[in-house]
């Protein structure tokens, strides 16, 4: 029988997957809520049978859903093979991409996505720019960089931004800290704290510039270059901290510290691929941002899509 399952449809399945929800689905793939489920339907009414559990939470597929998903995960790395071919036969194969972060904890998920970058590209000369970079949108204007990790998207003549995705902060304390009590922290419980950070600019922390800033709230300061160190010295009382989630996680299984949610609405953060929009249709960099997007979503916990700046 002649199929209607798409490329599409199977995007849409794998997105399902990687983010639990529909709503999150579709934002991941780019649609509206209503053209995904629209998508959906029309492949249950087809095949005649539901792909999910309407209530679960994350998403729990039936056996038809997990047969067509099987069939995405097959299908999928080699279209994404076969399009870079294609790609690199019209436009070539050779390049430069130097990246710059402005972020201390993007190599959790920068490493593995250059790992699987280079093999694909591997005429494409890829370098991470030394050092953590207070301006590395700076360093395309001058050439010194082709993408920038940024953690706001801040409109600037001649660059470019594509999302990568959000995350959650949550704050960390020792164990038996009395704020180890309370599930949500609000911006006042920071008030007579010790706040351990990254030694950088105020306006580059989310906890002060979306929390604590508009609450009138200057908590002691301390500062370390080290996430390890950060973490140990929260351990041992000095102070509290606000991490991604993914970065405290492997502490949290070991009992070193506990975590809590930051404000009533979760804090979130958010990263964007910035670059010259000379370059902005350079294969290649489109792909390593696709790269970024899908390791990161399948790798690391507590990530949501993240909009096209607008």
């Amino acid at each position: 029988m002649e199929s209607i399952v798409e490329l599409r449809h199977l995007r849409t399945l794998l997105a399902l997957e990687e983010t639990g929800s529909v709503s999150m689905a579709a934002k991941r793939v780019f649609l509206t809520q209503s053209a995904l489920s629209h998508q959906i339907r029309v492949l249950e009414q087809y095949f005649g049978t539901p792909l999910f559990e309407r209530k679960s939470n994350p998403i729990l597929f039936t056996p038809v859903g997990e047969r067509l998903l099987q069939l995405a995960k097959d299908i999928s790395p080699l279209v994404t093979v076969a399009e870079l071919d294609v790609t690199q036969l019209i436009e070539g194969e050779a390049g430069e991409l130097r990246v710059a972060v402005e972020c201390h904890t993007c190599f959790d998920w920068l490493m593995p996505a250059m790992d699987k970058f280079r093999p694909l590209w591997p005429k494409v000369e890829l370098d991470i720019v030394s050092g953590f970079q207070a301006d590395p949108v700076g360093l395309l204007l001058t050439h010194r960089a082709d993408l920038a990790i940024v953690s706001e998207y801040a409109p600037q003549s001649g660059i470019v931004f594509q999302p990568l995705f959000a995350y959650e902060m949550v704050g960390i304390c020792a164990k038996d800290h009395p704020l180890a009590d309370k599930s949500i922290w609000q911006a006042e419980d920071f008030r007579d704290e010790t706040l351990i950070s990254y030694p950088v600019p105020d306006d580059m922390l989310d906890l002060l510039r979306k929390v604590l800033i508009p609450a009138g709230i200057h908590p002691a300061r301390r500062n370390s270059e080290l996430t390890i160190a950060i973490i140990q010295l929260v351990a041992s009382r000095r102070g509290v901290a606000a991490l991604p989630y993914w970065t405290v996680m492997p502490y949290l299984e070991k009992g070193y510290v506990v975590a809590r949610q930051i404000g009533s609405v979760p804090l979130q953060s958010e990263l964007y691929a910035a670059m010259r929009e000379n370059d902005k249709d350079k294969s290649y960099l489109e792909n390593f941002c696709q790269i970024v997007r899908e390791n990161s979503f399948s790798d690391l916990p507590g990530l949501s899509p993240l909009s096209t700046p607008s």
